[in-house]
């Protein structure tokens, strides 16, 4: 792969902009689009996005909010939106980009109304082949890659070039890539951990303590490997960057707008109140719903998933679902995944 490519990143949001000024210092050309102008002008007045606090957003980087420009001669796009919008944005680019472009997935999340994961949705409303998107995802918190502390992430595609072309562009001394040919499983722990890290939070608002943290998260990585692998995921995936390493730092960290959600339920707030308060996107308030679905539908043990979506949509008690939880019918672990 040549040194420097163009890059299109479609979406100016933390990670987004970390993503581009992480390229941008390997030499890469970036334009940036942002949604809403007023966003658009004000970062190109301060050079700056509120987002990410203290981090300076180079000047070569063109911020932009015009898709046409965005996406002018560009080598490589990167989808960086929230799930739920990931449709909308790729219907206003269809005839924008060409069938030989890479497309780098860097969403997090499962579509409501389809159930696709997203480099499903960017292959149906595209109709760009398969091998043409990867998928980066991993415990990658955007405040940390902008601030350059040593991350790992995968870069997962049904094609291997494809993949070892996202890994080049992004690899660095302190962001490592490696790759993965299952973007089912990838896909599938990066979307699913942000349920598991509203579980988590909700722990942390009822008082709890580290050993049910651990148990939480332990038996919500044996939630997500479970429909993974019903989906067609290898089971070894979710021992790896996008599994356990993308639900741990998802689960714990100060910046997961997700356990935050949690943690704030706990304490005993209404959801509709603490998301109205919230500035970014958890994406796993959507993606809960979705799970259930496919749980359901593909007849998936998930217990976790399922009393979250219960606190989340029908105003359950978070305090009644731990007892629930607790209380169920004892089984032997690692109970139920296809093939044992």
């Amino acid at each position: 792969m040549d040194n420097k490519k163009k890059v299109g990143v479609l979406g100016a949001g933390s990670w987004g902009t970390a993503a581009a000024i992480h390229l941008q210092k390997k030499g890469h050309e970036i334009k940036l689009w942002e949604y809403y102008e007023e966003n658009v002008n004000m970062m190109n007045k301060t050079g700056k996005n509120p987002l990410l606090p203290g981090i300076a957003i180079p000047d070569s980087i063109n911020i932009t909010g015009d898709l046409d420009d965005a996406l002018d001669s560009v080598d490589l796009v990167i989808v960086v939106v929230p799930s739920h919008a990931v449709r909308e944005l790729l219907e206003k680019v269809q005839d924008k980009i060409d069938s030989s472009t890479i497309i780098i997935n860097l969403a997090k999340g499962l579509e409501k109304e389809t159930m696709m994961r997203m480099s499903e949705v960017i292959q149906d409303v595209l109709n760009h082949p398969g091998e043409k998107i990867v998928t980066l995802h991993g415990p990658s918190h955007a405040e940390e890659v902008a601030r350059e502390i040593p991350t790992a992430v995968v870069s997962a595609s049904k094609s291997l070039e494809s993949a070892e072309k996202v890994q080049q562009l992004f690899i660095s001394e302190n962001f490592r890539v490696y790759t993965n040919p299952d973007i089912i499983g990838v896909e599938i722990g990066g979307a699913v951990k942000n349920v598991i890290a509203i579980a988590s939070g909700i722990c942390d608002g009822l008082g709890l303590g580290d050993n049910s943290r651990a148990a939480l998260i332990t038996r919500g990585l044996m939630e997500i490997t479970r429909l993974g692998v019903k989906l067609g995921a290898k089971e070894e995936t979710f021992s790896g960057l996008s599994g356990v390493g993308d639900l741990l730092v998802t689960c714990d960290s100060e910046h997961s707008r997700n356990r935050h959600l949690g943690e704030e339920i706990g304490k005993g707030r209404k959801v509709q109140e603490i998301l109205d308060g919230m500035t970014m996107v958890a994406e796993g308030v959507k993606t809960c719903e979705t799970v259930k679905q496919l749980s359901t539908e593909n007849d998936v043990l998930m217990p976790i998933s399922n009393q979250v979506y219960k606190i989340l949509y029908e105003d359950k008690d978070p305090a009644q679902g731990l007892k629930d939880l607790m209380t169920r019918q004892p089984v032997r672990e690692r109970h139920s995944i296809p093939g044992e």
